[in-house]
């Protein structure tokens, strides 16, 4: 029960992780304006994501736009824009096959690879995970380094945007949730045995046998000869 327990915890776990990734890929909030220098009051404020560029103006205008040309588009930017995808295809199937192999469900209940299900969800679970965090990871160091790069002018510089940090939890609750449901599908399950009472048999009553009566070849003695009415006189 505890272990089973423990297996719903975690694919609750790696799910809201898998929502968070899905947000973190579409929000545009990946890179956003660096308030430093001389750019510390301006009107406009400039965010940048995976998919389209947001421009957004102190009078309340939101604008965004789509990336129009995929090849024209930076190689990590590319590269940061399949793992996303292909972390949310993956914990797609993770969920699935989680479904299946779950101890609370009654899919496969009884079969022996019920447990290898599992552990095959969890497995896609935290690689999903880590195909979350590497872009993520990526993407922020590059931040951080061209906001102390002493060459790039103030203009140019962006800080860590939302999404990336809902990339980092997100990504972080999928690995740990995957990780979870891996580690109680290797457990065995210690449940005991019914207990099957033995079956009693009723006891035959005895049957009672006759003593058989043992007859006495000794000759009557002469007491009891006479007390029985005998005399030797009748037999001379």
């Amino acid at each position: 029960m505890a272990s089973m327990a423990l297996q719903l915890l975690g694919f609750s776990v790696a799910l809201i992780g898998f929502i968070g990734t899905i947000v973190a890929t579409v929000l545009p909030h990946w890179w956003r304006t660096a308030h430093v220098g001389t750019n510390i009051i301006t009107a406009v404020a400039y965010m940048k994501g995976l998919w389209m560029e947001c421009v957004w103006h102190s009078t309340g205008i939101y604008q965004c736009q789509v990336h129009q040309s995929q090849l024209a588009l930076p190689r990590d930017l590319q590269v940061a824009r399949a793992m996303m995808v292909a972390s949310c295809v993956l914990s797609v199937l993770a969920s699935v096959v989680s479904v299946f192999g779950m101890k609370c469900t009654q899919c496969a209940k009884g079969s022996s690879s019920k447990r290898m299900i599992a552990a095959f969800g969890g497995t896609f679970f935290a690689l999903a995970g880590l195909m979350c965090l590497i872009p993520v990871a990526w993407s922020t160091n590059d931040v951080v380094q061209d906001f102390y790069n002493p060459g790039l002018p103030y203009g140019m510089k962006y800080e860590i945007g939302q999404a990336l940090y809902v990339g980092f939890i997100s990504g972080g609750l999928s690995v740990i949730g995957g990780i979870m449901i891996l580690s109680t599908s290797c457990q065995r399950d210690n449940t005991p045995l019914p207990y099957t009472p033995q079956r009693r048999y009723p006891r035959k009553a005895p049957t009672s046998r006759s003593q058989p009566v043992n007859k006495s070849n000794h000759v009557p003695s002469w007491s009891s000869a006479s007390r029985h009415g005998y005399h030797l006189n009748d037999f001379v």
